[in-house]
């Protein structure tokens, strides 16, 4: 990993042995622990205090010790813990991006942008084996559920243009528009419908669909439980 801010360690660029990977992984999230802390003003203590507030108590003296290295592990649910007291993502302390530059995602591994491995890590940019398709579905779905949204809403701004237009002219330019926004809003919705159908046959439960998004499950898909869990 190559690093340039004090909190982080040295200020030169330091290349850590594959046998000290673990370890520089958590020297990665106890110096933006550090960092953070001292951006808002926090004392140990101060932190300590507020992650016994989220209910996940770690006492000031495991903060400190994790700080300055002395601490021999880092448990996955205090990254979260801190993370949510620090007021930021889980991720960005573990690839804090902006701060760190480079970072190995794994031992034997060469240096590759913190911003890569983040997207790796989020399942945004898949690695070459991945065959996580469920992932991919979800992500797929997000983008499919905005894209739908965006054409259902100008669907209807253009179908109330349509009914108050003034004149001919603006009449009918609004329903050449309503005619796009329909067939988008169309094909979106049919994308979608693929993707959930798709996570239905992996044997997951799709995600559930905002109310203008009602009519994208056929009538004969019961929806009641995916929309309770």
């Amino acid at each position: 990993m190559t690093q340039h801010r004090s909190d982080y360690g040295s200020e030169k660029d330091t290349e850590v042995d594959d046998l000290e990977w673990e370890d520089h992984v958590m020297a990665t999230v106890a110096g933006e622990v550090r960092r953070r802390r001292k951006e808002l003003g926090w004392s140990a203590q101060d932190l300590a205090d507020r992650c016994e507030g989220i209910g996940y108590p770690i006492p000031r003296n495991v903060i400190a010790n994790m700080e300055s290295g002395r601490r021999a592990s880092l448990p996955l649910v205090e990254v979260m813990v801190l993370a949510k007291a620090l007021r930021m993502s889980p991720i960005s302390l573990i690839y804090p991006v902006g701060y760190v530059d480079e970072v190995r995602q794994l031992p034997y591994q060469d240096p590759q942008p913190a911003f890569d491995a983040l997207q790796w890590f989020t399942g945004s940019s898949a690695a070459d084996d991945a065959t996580d398709y469920m992932l991919d579905h979800f992500l797929a779905h997000d983008l499919e559920v905005r894209s739908a949204l965006a054409a259902v809403e100008s669907e209807d701004y253009e179908r109330w243009k349509v009914k108050t237009a003034p004149n001919r002219v603006q009449r009918e330019a609004a329903e050449r528009a309503l005619a796009r926004y329909a067939d988008q809003a169309t094909n979106a919705k049919h994308e979608l419908r693929s993707h959930r159908d798709a996570i239905r046959e992996a044997g997951g439960t799709p995600p559930h669909l905002p109310s203008q998004l009602d009519d994208v499950d056929p009538p004969d898909i019961d929806t009641t439980e995916e929309n309770d869990l």
